[in-house]
């Protein structure tokens, strides 16, 4: 049986120590307000510092008759060419393939 608290043997308590503060400042290997360009570019698309998408749009120039067309970095339909309906871009999992001889150029917002 328990015996009620005014009856129980106190135990001795343990004299605790509080923790020492740290002395040391160690200096980070990194600089986190200055992230390096190629660092961030690799990062996933929310872990960066400031968040952008990986895609884009472009202007891609068809190597036939050098029309220019607009194209989403990661089209998932082939694109054919206005006029001469030659394939421009055929899709993979990620970014769309350009194909042979097209030449393109990243839109400006």
């Amino acid at each position: 049986w328990l015996k009620p608290s005014w009856q129980r043997k106190r135990q001795p308590e343990q004299e605790t120590r509080p923790a020492p503060p740290c002395q040391l400042r160690a200096a980070m290997d990194i600089d986190l307000l200055n992230p390096d360009p190629k660092e961030e570019r690799t990062r996933h698309k929310l872990k960066r510092m400031i968040q952008s998408p990986n895609s884009f749009f472009m202007d891609v120039k068809c190597p036939g008759c050098l029309q220019i067309t607009t194209v989403y970095s990661h089209a998932q339909t082939v694109v054919l060419c206005g006029n001469c309906n030659q394939m421009l871009c055929q899709p993979t999992g990620g970014l769309a393939r350009l194909t042979e001889g097209c030449s393109f150029r990243k839109k400006v917002e």
